[in-house]
């Protein structure tokens, strides 16, 4: 298995996340998951649907941009939530962990209240 090839910031950057990082993927399992093909496409869309958002945001009609980051952004917020809970249960979270998943909820949150807030253009 290719870690580094797989999109996800913690099997690709242990000087961020420190030798731990390092030690969880050596024995196949990172944060309670074990390493597989099926984990590392699941958390590479938490990087890849952002980038694509990024581009379809300037290119789709601005109603269906609109639908889209709407659907997308409460599903990221959940997850980042559900994701803090589980580290918070656990009674491991590092400073900088909490400090990444606190901005995780919060700018997909943001992104959501504006998709909403945002006036609709009749044409």
């Amino acid at each position: 298995m290719d870690i580094p090839s797989c999109g996800h910031v913690r099997f690709h950057d242990p000087v961020l996340y420190g030798t731990r990082a390092i030690e969880e993927v050596m024995t196949g399992i990172m944060e309670g998951l074990k390493i597989n093909s099926g984990t590392i496409i699941f958390f590479s869309l938490f990087w890849l649907i952002p980038m694509a958002m990024a581009f379809l945001s300037v290119t789709l009609q601005d109603s269906i941009n609109r639908k889209i980051n709407i659907i997308l952004e409460i599903i990221f917020t959940v997850f980042y939530i559900g994701h803090l809970l589980m580290h918070l249960m656990q009674g491991k979270l590092p400073v900088d962990h909490l400090v990444m998943c606190l901005l995780m909820i919060l700018l997909p949150a943001l992104i959501l209240w504006y998709a909403l807030k945002w006036p609709i253009v009749q044409k």
